[in-house]
């Protein structure tokens, strides 16, 4: 309906929950509780919140719309990867700095307090713990914040069909640079102790 608002779609249960979240860090922690699923699948928050598991597209999906029930907007930011999968986070601004949810298989590229003064500085404080399992250090991009009200028309936050919309978007945006090619002649490989503090918690195919 035109003018409505779209958190109304949420049945009285839904609403309750993500409101008693409370905070940002309150989101995350019940992300946190939620097993990581490894399926292709792009699941709605209604669905998240349903199942409760998820993965990092689905989580940080999940994340956007329990800040929106905050009085947050909705957003994503996107990072680029190579020899590795994409992450996606859901930033939000607290006291004039930014923070960041996140579900991660690794244990690094989750929670970021809101104490970065640019959106540059929140990407880059993921770059470190983003790695693969050859010890590579690979994030190579970051997306500008994408605002899923965009997409409150295909009904994003509690259809039962699957969100690939979403993803495809975050794809196509422009992407910045996030570090240059003599930087990346210089990366070093991920130690055997930070290998293993990343990996905690990690779950692989059964």
């Amino acid at each position: 309906m035109a003018g409505s608002n779209p958190l109304h779609e949420f049945t009285p249960r839904e609403s309750r929950k993500l409101r008693s979240l409370r905070t940002p860090h309150g989101i995350q922690k019940f992300l946190d509780q939620m097993e990581y699923h490894l399926a292709d699948t792009a699941w709605s928050p209604r669905y998240v919140l349903r199942e409760e598991t998820a993965h990092c597209l689905e989580g940080s999906i999940f994340a956007a719309a329990a800040l929106r029930a905050l009085g947050h907007p909705p957003l994503l930011m996107d990072f680029e990867a190579v020899r590795d999968t994409d992450h996606v986070i859901a930033p939000f601004k607290l006291g004039g700095a930014w923070g960041a949810l996140a579900k991660s298989n690794y244990a690094g590229c989750r929670y970021r307090e809101p104490v970065y003064r640019t959106l540059r500085e929140l990407a880059m404080s993921y770059f470190n713990d983003y790695f693969n399992l050859r010890r590579e250090r690979t994030m190579r991009h970051y997306s500008r914040p994408v605002d899923l009200k965009r997409f409150d028309g295909r009904h994003w936050m509690t259809t039962d069909k699957e969100v690939w919309f979403i993803a495809e978007h975050l794809v196509d945006i422009p992407h910045i640079k996030a570090i240059t090619p003599a930087m990346i002649r210089r990366l070093t490989p991920v130690d055997q102790r930070g290998l293993q503090a990343g990996l905690v918690g990690r779950r692989t195919v059964e």
